[in-house]
């Protein structure tokens, strides 16, 4: 009886390497997107910790010089959290496409697995037909010896 072999092998470790590949760089890419987030999240925090102060500040009475500097440092960090921003939702569409190519590729490994899966049922019937035929033959073989007397 010949052993097993699957004729797409190579595919399946390629399309195998293919999804590990994407799966690595959508980790990467969710990695990146928590950072990115996170740094929004301290900034708005910071921003609003700024505004909070300066409102207490203006309650007690402060300098003209003291406003505009909070204003100036409050409007540059509005600019800083539109840029972080912007970066949370590029990070967030590179993570959701990785996220998508990854899906392809587990369908894709997976259509092949299952393909592995049809043919190694199939050999191992097309091997137990030939057993079969194999005793069959060999049965056969006997009685004639026995009838035969030899």
């Amino acid at each position: 009886m010949k052993p097993y072999q699957y004729r797409f092998e190579k595919v399946l470790t390629y399309r195998e390497q293919e999804k590990n590949e994407t799966e690595s760089a959508y980790k990467n890419s969710v990695q990146q997107f928590e950072r990115v987030a996170t740094q929004l999240y301290e900034m708005l925090k910071k921003k609003e910790d700024v505004v909070e102060e300066q409102q207490n500040k203006m309650m007690t009475g402060f300098s003209i010089d003291k406003i505009h500097h909070y204003a100036r440092f409050i409007e540059s960090m509005e600019m800083k959290i539109s840029e972080i921003q912007q970066e949370v939702v590029q990070a967030r569409i590179k993570m959701n496409w990785y996220e998508e190519k990854l899906l392809e590729k587990n369908l894709e490994v997976r259509k092949f697995e299952k393909m592995r899966e049809k043919d190694r049922e199939h050999h191992r019937a097309e091997m137990e037909h030939l057993e079969a035929m194999q005793l069959d033959e060999l049965s056969t073989l006997k009685y004639r010896k026995k009838e035969n007397g030899w």
